[in-house]
């Protein structure tokens, strides 16, 4: 296993800039996922980590040693692929097994790996089948038996599960980051997923337009984001980020909506009197209430069972609510909408970054 450091990464296709200047840090056995909107340089990033795109500026070392030059297959890592990419006229033990016999390693040795990754992802029972003759989730399966077998010092995942069907990835969700428990390899997770990135990192990286956003921990980066983006892509349903002013020159810090509305300053925020805001409240965190709130009518009810989320409109925008229990409302009620003020973000209009106290 082995630490892996990237730092001042840049990356040019012809005169288009893809990555801008990147520096991330992850620790030797370390979950670090890679998330962000298509476009964002996330897999290109990762691509460079395996020495499948060239590096244009900066350095990629991997336990301590700088790869820039270094081939693919001397890099010691294992590539995890969306696409499976099995060899489909190759039974499974033959896929997994494939590159240990390149690597000329003896019959009794490959046979030991195999057997012990298959028993790790329950694919004993499945060794003599074809790819055709497996589920979408079982050829996962195979994609990463093929990756354990080389017991490489970093593990590469390039949105595996994105071809899987909903059901399916949450198993498969699950089964990978059981895995990682189990091996303590280091692994960079990439998706455009939030969810997963959420719930399956050790830490987050948020990429944007080449450049990093936010590093931390899930909930870091769930509780106190540094600017509006993050607090957008992190967090399902979406946080909603209503515009206002703030006024503290009186006796009690607030912030003025659209309408002569006012919300008390949440409480970790500080801000200027007069300054234009974004008033920042998760949906679980923005609850119907009897006393003075945003007064929004309902436009869609959706019931789940668990809970119930909202969407209501507000001066034209739109709002989301989840309630952790069942509702009467329907659609075109009038609602106040209260936000817990503990939990309310604040972030200035202007620049997008977040006005904490």
């Amino acid at each position: 296993m082995a630490g892996v450091t990237i730092t001042a990464v840049r990356k040019w296709f012809g005169s288009t800039q893809v990555i801008r200047g990147v520096d991330i840090e992850i620790a030797d056995g370390e979950f670090c996922v890679l998330v962000g909107p298509s476009g964002c340089g996330k897999s290109t990033l990762l691509r460079m980590i395996a020495g499948l795109e060239e590096i244009t500026e900066g350095e990629v070392a991997i336990g301590g040693r700088v790869v820039n030059r270094v081939l693919p297959k001397e890099r010691d890592i294992a590539m995890v692929f969306q696409n499976y990419a099995l060899y489909p006229h190759m039974t499974v033990r033959d896929n997994m097994s494939f590159s240990l016999k390149l690597a000329k390693l003896g019959r009794d040795d490959i046979d030991k790996r195999v057997a012990r990754a298959a028993g790790i992802l329950a694919l004993s029972s499945y060794l003599d089948r074809y790819p055709r003759q497996l589920s979408g989730g079982q050829r996962q399966r195979v994609a990463m038996g093929r990756a354990i077998v080389r017991d490489p010092q970093v593990f590469l995942f390039d949105e595996p599960l994105s071809n899987l069907d909903a059901k399916l990835r949450v198993q498969m969700r699950t089964e990978i980051k059981e895995l990682h428990q189990r091996l303590k390899t280091t692994s960079i997770y990439v998706t455009h997923d939030q969810i997963e990135a959420m719930t399956m990192a050790d830490r987050i990286v948020v990429m944007r337009d080449g450049i990093v956003e936010q590093i931390g921990d899930p909930l870091t980066l769930y509780d106190t984001p540094v600017n509006t983006f993050v607090a957008g892509f992190i967090g399902s349903p979406a946080m909603n980020l209503v515009p206002g002013i703030a006024r503290t020159g009186g006796a009690s810090a607030a912030v003025e909506f659209e309408g002569g509305v006012r919300l008390p300053l949440p409480r970790t925020a500080r801000a200027s009197d007069g300054q234009a805001v974004l008033y920042g409240m998760r949906p679980e965190h923005c609850i119907l209430g009897s006393g003075p709130g945003l007064p929004a009518e309902v436009v869609v009810v959706e019931p789940t069972g668990a809970d119930t989320q909202l969407f209501c409109r507000y001066n034209g925008q739109e709002l989301s609510s989840l309630i952790r229990e069942r509702v009467t409302c329907r659609p075109g009620d009038r609602v106040s909408l209260m936000p817990d003020v503990e939990r309310a973000h604040l972030f200035d209009a202007a620049s997008g970054g977040r006005l904490a106290a």
